[in-house]
């Protein structure tokens, strides 16, 4: 891990790829982390194991949607310890495309991690010294390409990819880093749900792994594993006629 990232603040840490990347950096000898979610007991659990590692945990239940709540939590936490790499983790999965459960996954997926990182954009900009200021969005390699099996979570991953590329660039010339993960089908609360065919699935673990290497490399699109990412590379590329034939034979999440 990299010397200057001693004081992380991750959302959605409770469960999935968010409590293995807390775990990662409490092992790689992490000064601070900052960790929220919405389950009490699970984030608590998570902030346990994390402290017996040896390193300062605080815990915030928060539910990311909430825009001065979150400004209000990150600001709190920049005050006890300055930050420098802050994940915008926390996502939901869509299940039944209902208009609840599509606004809910827009307001997390979307709006979460714009609640996230403006603040924290804010943060490093004002503070405006040589610390290492690095802030992380993750996506999915279902923001490639729209899915007909889940059109409100390719869509909102979709959103935030495209956003955290553009911003990458524009936020490079005020030496601030951003980098946008893209896993496949990893170990969660979500893909637990999963009934669906789930390629190349791989343990949380070892996905944290990958992502926390490659920000420390500075890889601006972390998506793995490299078949999916060819895949869904392929896929984006293809004339529409190809691609809806090819994304119709998928089969839908239930």
């Amino acid at each position: 891990m990299n010397k200057n990232i001693k004081n992380i603040l991750i959302t959605g840490a409770s469960s999935g790829i968010g409590e293995a990347l807390a775990l990662y950096y409490a092992g790689q000898g992490a000064k601070h982390l900052f960790l929220c979610g919405r389950n009490a007991q699970r984030l608590n659990n998570v902030a346990g194991e994390c402290s017996r590692l040896g390193v300062k945990v605080h815990t915030e239940i928060l539910d990311v949607a909430d825009r001065q709540k979150t400004a209000e939590w990150i600001e709190k936490c920049e005050k006890i310890s300055p930050l420098n790499l802050i994940i915008a983790n926390a996502g939901v999965s869509t299940g039944e495309e209902t208009p609840e459960n599509i606004y809910n996954t827009f307001n997390t997926n979307i709006f979460g991690v714009l609640n996230t990182i403006t603040p924290g954009i804010e943060i490093y900009r004002r503070r405006n010294s040589a610390e290492k200021a690095v802030l992380a969005i993750v996506s999915s390699i279902a923001g490639y390409h729209g899915l007909a099996g889940c059109p409100s979570y390719s869509a909102s991953k979709a959103c935030v990819k495209a956003y955290g590329e553009a911003m990458r660039i524009r936020l490079a010339k005020e030496n601030i880093q951003l980098n946008v993960i893209c896993p496949g089908f990893v170990r969660s609360r979500i893909t637990d749900k999963n009934t669906c065919p789930m390629p190349f699935f791989m343990e949380a673990e070892n996905a944290a792994a990958i992502i926390a290497t490659g920000i420390e490399k500075n890889i601006g699109l972390i998506t793995f594993p490299w078949p999916m990412r060819l895949a869904a590379w392929l896929g984006a590329i293809l004339p529409n006629c190809i691609s809806n034939f090819i994304y119709g034979k998928l089969p839908y999440k239930v």
